[in-house]
């Protein structure tokens, strides 16, 4: 049996305009300190990333943040994470992020939200790993990218993963998700055969 050790958190770099994006984001940090599970994220300090880390670490909890070199001024590195990976690009980022997470949750964000999630979505769909992949649906966030998803297995051109897209309209609710579909998961599930492929 498998278990969480570490969360991916896809998120946006900016706060929105929705203050329960920030609520969700802090909660979520605490819960995962409270919890004992290491937060993989973006790197940055600012927005929803910040948010999440900034609750993370306030509370006890490790946090590793994973930066390419070229984001470093925009986005501004956390010196509170406990570690800090400067990688030479996205594509090295994304594998690193990747292999230090047990799982992946999707909080609200931006295009770059979106590419991270959909990039685990398409390795998962190619059967590259198992590891469980969550959209926390923050007062309907994702709502139109489920509809999509809906509309493209209507017309056959998306199949249904065998574990399927998880979702979680309350923070609250993630985490006994996550630790639910990792149940009959072993170690090995979880690892990417070979290194994945630049899409």
């Amino acid at each position: 049996m498998s278990k969480i050790k570490a969360i991916c958190v896809y998120c946006g770099s900016s706060p929105g305009t929705d203050p329960a994006f920030i609520e969700a984001a802090r909660d979520f940090g605490k819960i995962l300190a409270d919890n004992g599970i290491r937060l993989v994220y973006g790197g940055g300090s600012i927005g929803l990333m910040g948010a999440v880390a900034d609750a993370v670490t306030r509370n006890g909890g490790a946090a590793t943040g994973i930066i390419p070199e070229f984001l470093t001024a925009k986005e501004r590195p956390r010196r509170l994470a406990q570690e800090q990976i400067i990688t030479r690009d996205m594509h090295e980022r994304k594998q690193t992020m990747f292999d230090r997470a047990d799982a992946f949750v999707a909080l609200p964000g931006g295009i770059g939200t979106l590419e991270e999630l959909v990039e685990q979505m398409t390795w998962a769909q190619l059967g590259r790993h198992k590891k469980p992949i969550l959209v926390a649906n923050i007062n309907g966030f994702w709502d139109p990218l489920l509809v999509l998803l809906d509309h493209m297995r209507t017309l056959g051109l998306v199949p249904l993963p065998a574990e399927g897209l998880l979702v979680a309209d309350r923070v609250e609710d993630i985490l006994p998700k996550l630790r639910g579909a990792v149940l009959a998961l072993t170690e090995v599930d979880k690892e990417m055969a070979v290194p994945a492929e630049r899409m």
